[in-house]
């Protein structure tokens, strides 16, 4: 299996022969140990684009395949993350309104483990909104993220890792 036969799925993976899901396939794609978890990722973006795979449907999930190689290399200093972050939380409040109540509880009690859980936070916000609009706007929030201290060759090497562009695999016609 490689990324450019693997189907995104929901959940955590042993490996690509059993998928993958966003985050794994970026790991894959940065030629990193396969992980849900690439070090070369910024754990803000991450944070979000995992939950958002693992709580949208399958449809919808496919849309995250391009944006596996755009997130690789966006790994920055404490002062992008933090505004990242704050992006994701104004994000969250002025897109999806309050969240439920389980989603505030658990990004209350998991906050200061990390500023990834702000990521999670905006992107289980905009599960629990279901509304087909927010789908789109959250592809935009991914790639305003991505903005934020961007490097102008960043793209350049992504697709020098990848050799092509990467489009989600074609189901095979009966």
């Amino acid at each position: 299996m490689s990324h450019q036969t693997v189907r995104l799925s929901a959940g955590r993976h042993r490996g690509p022969d059993d998928g993958a899901c966003a985050m794994e396939l970026a790991s894959m794609l940065a030629g990193e140990p396969f992980s849900d978890r690439p070090r070369s990722v910024c754990p803000v973006i991450a944070g979000f684009v995992r939950s958002y795979n693992d709580h949208v449907d399958d449809a919808r999930r496919q849309d995250l395949y391009a944006y596996a190689a755009r997130i690789v290399g966006t790994r920055a200093g404490r002062e992008d993350e933090r505004r990242r972050a704050d992006m994701c939380l104004a994000w969250a409040r002025e897109t999806c309104g309050v969240p439920p109540l389980h989603v505030r509880v658990l990004h209350r009690l998991f906050r200061p483990q990390g500023l990834d859980v702000d990521g999670v936070y905006a992107a289980r916000a905009a599960a629990a909104a279901d509304r087909p609009e927010v789908h789109a706007l959250a592809l935009r929030l991914v790639d305003e993220l991505i903005a934020v201290g961007a490097v102008p060759d960043r793209a350049d090497r992504a697709d020098i890792q990848l050799g092509s562009s990467v489009e989600p695999p074609q189901a095979a016609a009966c």
